[in-house]
């Protein structure tokens, strides 16, 4: 592969990890994932993170995956394109999609811990916690992919690549959410 072909796999095989946290929003709603509870005088999560929003996000994700899947297999591509063979690539997508959205639980639980109310800026957390979580968990789980793809030869380009993209995304999803209703802020 060339290096441009290289960062733009890179940026595609990253979707189901991107797509999470902005579906969040349309599916949330309902149960908070810290069911009210506090912790040391402090919401644990808040009421913006629900149960539904988790997994309608994380679900949508792999969802995007699975289409992603079946386009690689379709094009003969999955190990450029795709995620590998079948059930590891299932297996990355779910890891990735899910991790997108541990990682924002995990910048909310930061934020109540910073006193940093809902809806209030956090720069850097709120734009790059999902993108951490979907990496930390890749690696844990399927850290020869993830280095394959995004540090290993031209990979480290399409990392880069997605370090800038993703607050550029963060905040159009969150501009849309707001014009949309779904959102009490833009950011």
């Amino acid at each position: 592969m060339t290096p441009l072909e290289t960062v733009l796999a890179g940026a595609w095989l990253m979707l189901p990890a991107l797509i999470p946290n902005s579906a969040a929003v349309l599916w949330g709603g309902g149960t908070p994932m810290d069911f009210g509870r506090s912790w040391k005088g402090r919401r644990i999560l808040g009421e913006g993170k629900t149960w539904r929003g988790f997994f309608g996000g994380a679900l949508t994700g792999a969802l995007f995956g699975m289409l992603q899947i079946a386009l690689a297999a379709a094009f003969g591509t999955e190990q450029t394109w795709g995620f590998g063979n079948w059930p590891t690539a299932l297996a990355v997508v779910l890891v990735i999609s899910f991790g997108s959205m541990l990682g924002d639980s995990t910048g909310s639980f930061v934020k109540r811990r910073l006193e940093i109310g809902r809806g209030a800026k956090a720069p850097v957390l709120d734009q790059y916690s999902f993108f951490v979580g979907a990496v930390l968990l890749a690696l844990l789980a399927f850290p020869d992919w993830f280095l394959d793809h995004y540090v290993r030869g031209d990979g480290v380009f399409a990392l880069v690549l997605l370090l800038v993209l993703v607050p550029l995304l963060h905040r159009s999803a969150n501009i849309i959410g707001y014009k949309m209703g779904k959102k009490n802020v833009p950011w």
